[in-house]
């Protein structure tokens, strides 16, 4: 039989049927995606935590009557009667744990000291703040301006590296996109009597500018790129680890 998805909460599930029902311990491991001797520790009331029961049957994934096939077959696999809906994140403000949100103005004052040019909206996102907020910061209106010290949001654990990269490197292109435009203006703000060496000069300089700007952004961007590479690596060696060859228990 083909793989089928495992209940949308499988320890909890796992929990329910060892308490409500005659299946197997080999039953409700299969159908719930682990191992038996974790489904023999919850009938031991040896699991380290204890989770409260889900009703398969409730949300629609089993039925009375496949579990009471399950009960009279010790060798029947349970089959899945309506797989889970993934549940996904509306979108809205970043959730930042309530312990950690005592430490966002110093992440926002961090980031409008040494990359002023991400814009609020991009701080928003990566903190999980409001305009209004990294305002206050900006103009040092905050009511607890005093006590702000700009801190490493990645440090502080508000952010990812790579997130953070991600935004330095997107606002960098941003940067550069809108140099041409400076180009213009200074153009026109340029006295029809000033020499043409001088604003040649302000012209070169714009476009070095502009220049840096995008290799910084094209170095930021591989940067975060190896550092997602090397993140798979990591975990996918990690996961190799701590694999455990049921054949041995």
């Amino acid at each position: 039989m083909a793989d089928q998805p495992t209940p949308l909460m499988p320890h909890a599930t796992a929990s329910w049927l060892v308490d409500n029902t005659a299946l197997s311990f080999t039953q409700i491991a299969d159908f719930c995606g682990l191992h038996i001797l974790e489904v023999q520790a919850m009938a031991d009331d040896l699991a380290s935590a204890k989770y409260t029961g889900r009703d398969p049957v409730h949300s629609g994934e089993l039925t009375h009557e496949e579990i009471e096939r399950g009960q009279d077959d010790p060798n029947y696999r349970l089959k899945m009667q309506k797989a889970p809906v993934d549940v996904s994140r509306t979108k809205g403000p970043r959730y930042t744990p309530v312990s950690k949100r005592q430490d966002k103005p110093d992440g926002i004052a961090w980031i409008l000291r040494n990359h002023p040019e991400i814009s609020d909206a991009q701080i928003g996102r990566l903190i999980g703040t409001t305009r209004n907020t990294i305002n206050a910061i900006r103009d040092r209106s905050h009511w607890n301006i005093a006590n702000i010290q700009p801190k490493d949001p990645v440090t502080l654990g508000l952010c990812s590296q790579r997130e953070l990269d991600a935004a330095v490197a997107k606002a960098a292109k941003r940067v550069a996109a809108d140099a041409p435009a400076e180009d213009e203006a200074v153009e026109m703000e340029v006295p029809a009597a000033a020499p043409r060496d001088d604003k040649q000069a302000l012209i070169d300089e714009l476009r070095r500018e502009r220049e840096e700007a995008t290799k910084a952004a094209a170095r930021a961007a591989q940067e975060a790129e190896a550092e997602a590479w090397l993140e798979a690596k990591r975990a996918a060696e990690s996961k190799g680890e701590q694999e455990v060859d049921p054949s041995s228990l």
